[in-house]
């Protein structure tokens, strides 16, 4: 099994890494500053240009329109720059990496008409403008989509838009919101939803309240709660067909989830480096504390799982590339479990090292913990993705009476 990287993938993680070290790491502390107040720093489109110019942009989406901007990779070779781009909370961004918009463009790229693409893809592509996918609502398990409340009805040439959602990921900054509703009661379960695009501006669309997980918002993209009160909207601006809303959801979804786990790695890293360096310089009872078995033994757990989780995630995503999203589901939702557990992890065991200062604001720890937690619910829950991996497991051909040859026949 040869793991080395391509040529080509090499000299763009050399390029990226050499990128941070000169652009973004230098001011981290004014970049961190910015995401504690929900936005990215004044500097972010000096970076983007620069980003731009070398080629480290749109790096995350495989199925590029051929006229769009960036460079076109397969998940496998995106994995190590999407590890590198997460050791730093926010810097996605700097090379149109980021959620929610990256998933949002796979989503437009696959069912946006020529219109739609001009509109709203062309200028995300560039990043000129931001978006957000409204799918989660309050009152319901948004987990099993066919709870959804909102509703999404044709009155003449307009579809009315009226629903409550939360835990929006760019709500207040996006110019426009993806919409997930109910079009049709009395369709198959899988096809109730459709998908329509509200520019941000509409009347009847309420910002309501930011909602922080933990206290912690995603850095230039926090969360909303959000009202959409009877908001008129053209018909033309259904994504797709009629009942394709479950369908764009799962073409959503499938990439963010494993872009999630690539940038958690990659954040894993930098906690094992902080462990490492507050090991050496803290003391306790006379001794440097990595001196003391618990916390090398933490660093060595971590090491491990660390190790683990980016072999599970390179897997997955050779064969997202070799078969695409179906055959990998069960692969996907492996890795949805097993990095989250990982790097919730590693956040305490980087929190119990640093003791009280891992939960101040003065370390990414608190936001590392949080957002690992988070990780375990949203873009589905473990217990979603556990049933998942189960119900996709292949069975035994026969009864287990019927092999005796794994069976000591009793006496």
């Amino acid at each position: 099994m040869d793991l080395a990287h391509s040529p080509r993938v090499q000299g763009l993680v050399d390029q990226l890494e050499a990128f941070m070290d000169r652009e973004i790491l230098p001011r981290a502390s004014i970049w961190r500053e910015a995401a504690l107040e929900g936005q990215y720093p004044d500097f972010i489109r000096e970076v983007q240009d620069k980003a731009k110019r070398e080629g480290l942009w749109n790096l995350a989406i495989p199925n590029l329109p051929m006229d769009a901007p960036g460079e076109r990779l397969t998940n496998t070779e995106f994995a190590p720059l999407a590890e590198i781009m997460g050791r730093f909370m926010g810097s996605p961004k700097a090379f149109n990496c980021h959620a929610p918009d990256v998933p949002n463009i796979i989503m437009l790229a696959d069912a946006a008409s020529s219109d739609q693409r001009r509109l709203w893809l062309d200028p995300l592509l560039n990043g000129d403008i931001q978006s957000a996918f409204a799918m989660t609502e309050p009152s319901v398990a948004s987990s099993d989509a066919t709870n959804i409340q909102t509703r999404i009805k044709k009155d003449g040439d307009d579809f009315v838009v009226s629903g409550r959602k939360w835990y929006i990921s760019g709500a207040k900054t996006a110019s426009f919101h993806m919409v997930m509703g109910i079009t049709d009661d009395d369709a198959a379960p899988s096809r109730r939803q459709s998908v329509v695009i509200v520019p941000a501006d509409s009347p009847g669309v309420r910002l309501i309240r930011p909602t922080p997980f933990l206290g912690f918002s995603e850095p230039g993209a926090p969360a909303w709660e959000i009202a959409f009160e009877d908001v008129r909207v053209p018909a033309r601006n259904l994504l797709g067909e009629m009942g394709d809303g479950f369908r764009l959801g799962q073409v959503r979804l499938g990439p963010a989830r494993v872009h999630h786990c690539m940038r958690a790695i990659g954040h894993c890293e930098t906690l094992i480096q902080l462990m490492q360096m507050r090991a050496r310089e803290r003391t306790a009872f006379g001794k440097n504390i990595d001196e003391y078995d618990t916390t090398q033994h933490m660093i060595a757990r971590s090491r491990i799982e660390i190790d683990q989780a980016r072999l599970l995630t390179w897997s997955c995503a050779w064969v997202l590339d070799q078969e695409g999203f179906k055959a990998a589901r069960q692969q996907v939702s492996m890795i949805k479990v097993a990095v989250a557990e990982v790097y919730q992890r590693i956040a305490d065991r980087a929190l119990q090292i640093f003791g009280a200062m891992g939960g101040s604001d003065d370390t990414p720890i608190r936001d590392a913990f949080s957002w690992a937690r988070a990780l375990r619910i949203f873009d589905g829950p473990d217990e979603v993705h556990l049933r998942q991996i189960y119900r996709l497991e292949p069975k035994p051909s026969e009864p287990l009476a019927a092999s005796p040859q794994i069976l000591k026949s009793p006496a």
